[in-house]
């Protein structure tokens, strides 16, 4: 990205407002689950006896947010397009919320998905009906596979994060927040490509003015920490984390909300997105993915008690699909935090 590229970037106006997510929950309600608001009372005393509410996105459709997205894009897609089949790339939640919402739609779905994303959410996919296009998990090899696909099948690309439908569908997560709950101090979000950050931000400020967002992100994927930091958008050259489904930059039109609309955004380090994510199924008896757990890996940390202020608190859970053959703690030993 030249400075040229970076200096439009900024520049960039938000593309998405309350209206566009009041919308989308409008055209969603019927079709998505409307996921509850659970307690812990083991992480209310790992985030210092704060009351901690936890969204439960891994009891979504699919088992994750990404559906959400996924059907408001294809929900607004002419005829003729859905003819033409939808294509994305994805390292597996959005790809099963695009196969989701294609065979409900009755569309053809390809997802070009990187061989280290494991067999259970390429299984999925497939089982929904998507044709599974394999890449290197490198950003080279991607961009290879995707126009491959694209000349070959004609189909409509469709972002995971970087479209201003696929944004308004994430911030319903917040429209149900607000149906159902009281103002808290602070919502935490997880953030990669910040689709479910940005959504979710432009709902509160105007739903819930008061209230503070604060992204959440691994250490080794932490472009959207730093952004925010510098008031400028700084890529992540090579993301590194257990939260594989976090490992994307901010896009170009992701950030310019994450920047004018997001409170903070923090980074909590592998060790401890471990921990929290046993602790979440443990305490909770809900089975999360590493990318889910970093919003209550936050909460329990001491170094970011004083970032993330007083009172109660809203985490959402963005995911379940865990493989359970390759369970983290099989790699990186849970601390005293993880034994609830």
């Amino acid at each position: 990205m030249t400075s040229g590229d970076a200096a439009a970037i900024e520049r960039r106006p938000m593309e998405v407002s309350l209206d566009d997510v009041i919308a989308a929950g409008e055209r969603l309600r019927e079709l998505v689950a409307h996921t509850p608001l659970l307690s812990s009372d083991a992480i209310d005393e790992a985030a210092s006896g704060r009351r901690v509410l936890l969204k439960c996105e891994n009891l979504q459709r699919t088992g994750s947010f990404k559906v959400r997205g996924a059907l408001n894009a294809l929900l607004q897609m002419s005829p003729d397009e859905l003819r033409q089949g939808v294509m994305t790339a994805s390292s597996g939640n959005f790809g099963l919320g695009l196969a989701w919402a294609s065979k409900l739609l009755g569309a053809r779905a390809s997802i070009v998905m990187p061989s280290d994303a494991g067999t259970l959410k390429r299984r999925a996919a497939e089982s929904l009906g998507a044709t599974v296009h394999l890449c290197a998990p490198t950003l080279a090899d991607r961009e290879r596979v995707k126009a491959k696909v694209a000349r070959s099948t004609k189909a409509v690309y469709v972002s995971p994060h970087d479209d201003a439908r696929v944004i308004a569908g994430q911030g319903t997560v917040a429209v149900e927040m607000v149906d159902e709950a009281s103002a808290p101090a602070s919502v935490l979000v997880p953030v990669g490509g910040g689709g479910l950050l940005a959504g979710i931000a432009i709902a509160l400020k105007g739903l819930w003015p008061g209230v503070r967002v604060v992204g959440v992100q691994p250490t080794g994927a932490g472009d959207a920490a730093r952004s925010k930091a510098a008031g400028r958008l700084i890529a992540e050259d090579a993301p590194q984390s257990v939260a594989r489904g976090l490992l994307v930059n901010l896009g170009v039109k992701t950030w310019p909300i994450v920047d004018a609309l997001v409170d903070d955004v923090v980074v909590v380090d592998d060790a401890e997105i471990v921990d929290a994510m046993r602790l979440i199924w443990e305490s909770a008896k809900l089975v999360v993915e590493p990318s889910a757990a970093v919003t209550v890996a936050a909460l329990a940390s001491p170094e970011l008690r004083g970032r993330l202020g007083d009172g109660a608190a809203i985490a959402v859970l963005s995911g379940g699909n865990v493989d359970l053959d390759d369970l983290p703690w099989k790699q990186l030993q849970p601390s005293a935090v993880g034994t609830a």
